[in-house]
């Protein structure tokens, strides 16, 4: 089982793994390459996501389940950004163009169940104030991707129903929907990506 742990920023990702999983992918931190063309920032982040993918392989064939802080398919934060007009539509085109490569090839693929933290947008700034271990850099950006997350998770749902949980449970980790029979699973990115609302083109 690959099973990822996912919500906006401040939502308790880390502190839920911490506390219930004992070894996990960690997230990704850092902003990519500085001053790179948008081609190089989306190879960048689909090598991240590859990187973690391969980590988790690892640690599912040590443990049985591995568990990554926040989605290895980083993709949803380059469709958030655009669909709040805070980033060009053609960011997530060239890298949803870089991980059709990466999941046809078999380096990057979906994960077996994603549970999704959505707390309120008073509840993420609570959070993110009283937290002094952290430096969460464009958070006020950040807590408004809650909406696309929310979007980008359901519209997955539609297509692969019962694999997205939509909790971080207080127990711990709930019951696990089976593993897919094909992670890395091309029909499925292409659906998804056609199932999302319609993206507005935005000049930057």
């Amino acid at each position: 089982m690959i099973v990822v742990v996912e919500g906006p920023s401040a939502a308790g990702k880390t502190a839920w793994c911490r506390r219930y999983v004992g070894r996990y992918v960690p997230e990704s931190r850092g902003s990519g390459p500085v001053q790179a063309d948008e081609a190089a920032q989306a190879r960048h982040w689909v090598r991240t996501g590859m990187a973690r993918w391969a980590m988790a392989g690892e640690l599912e064939r040590e443990d049985g389940v591995a568990f990554c802080d926040t989605d290895p398919v980083k993709l949803h934060y380059a469709w958030g950004m655009a669909a709040l007009g805070l980033a060009p539509r053609a960011r997530f085109d060239r890298e949803l163009a870089v991980t059709r490569e990466a999941v046809r090839s078999g380096r990057l693929g979906f994960a077996d169940a994603v549970l999704v933290g959505l707390p309120d947008t008073e509840t993420l700034q609570r959070r993110r104030d009283g937290d002094d271990t952290r430096r969460r850099r464009n958070f006020a950006a950040h807590v408004q991707l809650r909406e696309p997350l929310q979007q980008w998770y359901s519209a997955l749902e539609s297509l692969a129903p019962g694999r997205v949980i939509w909790d971080l449970p207080a127990i711990g980790v709930p019951k696990l929907p089976e593993p897919r029979a094909e992670r890395c699973d091309l029909d499925l990115l292409d659906a998804l990506a056609g199932a999302l609302p319609p993206l507005r083109a935005v000049h930057h």
